[in-house]
């Protein structure tokens, strides 16, 4: 990534995120591995401690003057810790903290879909959920959260990432749509899962959209992933077994070179589709998703009285990112 950053788990507070930074990138798998200069000069970084633990180090970056928060859901300098151990609840609640309005999160998921390939990039529109053991919800214990899931992402978001994406040229197929199955892992699945997935109407699988989505939902928070396909899932393709390599051979290797561009494409249009958007009013269902509590008196206006006070079982939260 770069060498600005502290070490991993340290607590860096060298200044406050600035007001203009509403946009998180958050970073999937890869997020650490990032060739120098893709995220811009990194300006401050921060852990920021919430009721359901400290969370991922949040660092403000400033790219060609546009200002933005980024957290790595993994890991500061490696694939640290898999996706059904992340403290989503704890990421989630920071970037709401942080005054943050929008987030891109990427991730990294294997293929179902015939129409796919690797290198490939997606804007996911729908989500199934296969995850099991991870704390879900803000709301324990409390009557509110019966949340609309449709728009199951944020459409505004979205619409800003194909036209970052039509005006870069940057030569990536990109798929404007696609459905995510999110299973539990750190496993990868079987082929009788994967035959189910598909059925059930699945274009690729991961394991980090759960619950991080509904937790942005929950605070009110625009949220909308890019999906860059890393592989093959089990039994799509007769791929033999290759010890040592990535997946155990479920990535063809000529095919290497584009899946680490796809990922590096990520964050710039990421970033172009947030300085699109910023300083606009958002009019989405997202931005307005705990209205009717609000508006009957059963909540207030600051979100940390929404929230169920942090009883939380620590160590929440997968692999495939």
């Amino acid at each position: 990534m770069d060498d600005q950053r502290g070490a991993p788990g340290s607590i860096l507070i060298r200044t406050k995120p600035h007001e203009g930074s509403r946009t998180l990138l958050l970073g999937g798998s890869g997020a650490y591995a990032l060739p120098d200069g893709t995220l811009g000069r990194r300006l401050s970084s921060r852990r920021v401690r919430t009721p359901y633990g400290d969370s991922n180090p949040v660092h403000l970056y400033d790219k060609d003057g546009f200002r933005y928060l980024f957290l790595s859901r993994h890991g500061e300098r490696g694939y640290e810790k898999t996706a059904p151990f992340v403290n989503y609840r704890a990421n989630i609640y920071a970037a709401k903290s942080l005054g943050v309005e929008r987030i891109v999160a990427w991730t990294g998921p294997g293929i179902l879909s015939a129409k796919c390939r690797p290198g490939d990039l997606v804007l996911p529109d729908d989500l199934l959920d296969f995850t099991r053991g991870r704390p879900f919800t803000f709301f324990e214990g409390k009557g509110i959260g019966f949340i609309r899931q449709h728009p199951v992402f944020c459409e505004a978001l979205r619409a800003s990432l194909r036209a970052a994406w039509r005006k870069g040229r940057t030569g990536i197929r990109l798929h404007a749509e696609g459905t995510y199955a999110c299973t539990e892992g750190p496993r990868l699945e079987t082929p009788a899962e994967i035959r189910f997935l598909a059925g059930a109407g699945a274009d690729m699988v991961g394991m980090t959209l759960c619950p991080e989505a509904f937790l942005a939902r929950e605070l009110e928070i625009c949220y909308a992933p890019v999906a860059y396909l890393t592989n093959y899932a089990e039994g799509v393709k007769p791929l033999p077994y290759r010890r040592a390599t990535l997946f155990e051979g479920m990535l063809p290797a000529d095919d290497s070179g584009r899946v680490e561009r796809a990922k590096n494409a990520i964050p710039l249009l990421a970033i172009a589709a947030a300085r699109a958007l910023s300083g606009k009013e958002r009019d989405c269902p997202c931005a307005v998703s705990m209205e009717r509590y609000r508006r009957s008196g059963i909540i207030g206006d600051d979100f940390r009285t929404w929230v169920s006070g942090g009883r939380s079982r620590t160590g929440p939260g997968r692999g495939k990112g």
